[in-house]
């Protein structure tokens, strides 16, 4: 079984930052925002988070949730690899929900016991409540 995993939560908020991206086969630009995130008590490779997607005026709430899959631990590259599902506000035909995979990547510095360089890549796509949309999606960390 996997030791305690430390609380990461932090990392998903992105320094405060929205992750940059695109939308659809035409590429829309798309910025994601997660604005609280906080470890499941009960299981520690989960993550509720909450926020805000934008595409071109379209500004839209969302909440759901990150899981950790998988673990490469290196010397001083690490990679988490997980799945995310983030659910929209609204009912309309531009709500629906976000679901793919995410690849989190760091550089362990030894002497300092800090993080030097991260990178966040979230891969899936967005379909609307009602099936009728179904878009790539890919954003990531700047």
């Amino acid at each position: 079984s996997f030791a305690q995993m430390p609380n990461i939560s932090s990392v998903w908020m992105n320094k405060s930052q929205p992750y940059l991206g695109t939308i659809s086969a035409e590429k829309m630009p798309m910025k994601v925002r997660i604005l609280t995130s906080e470890q499941n008590k009960k299981n520690d490779q989960e993550y509720f988070v909450s926020g805000f997607s934008l595409v071109e005026i379209t500004n839209t709430k969302f909440e759901g949730k990150l899981k950790i899959t998988k673990y490469q631990d290196g010397k001083k590259r690490n990679v988490i690899f997980g799945d995310y599902e983030l659910a929209e506000e609204g009912i309309g035909k531009h709500s629906g929900i976000l679901k793919g995979k995410f690849i989190y990547t760091f550089f362990w510095n030894k002497k300092t016991q800090k993080i030097d360089r991260q990178f966040i890549e979230f891969i899936g796509n967005w379909k609307s409540y009602d099936g009728k949309l179904n878009y790539a999606t890919n954003w990531k960390n700047q």
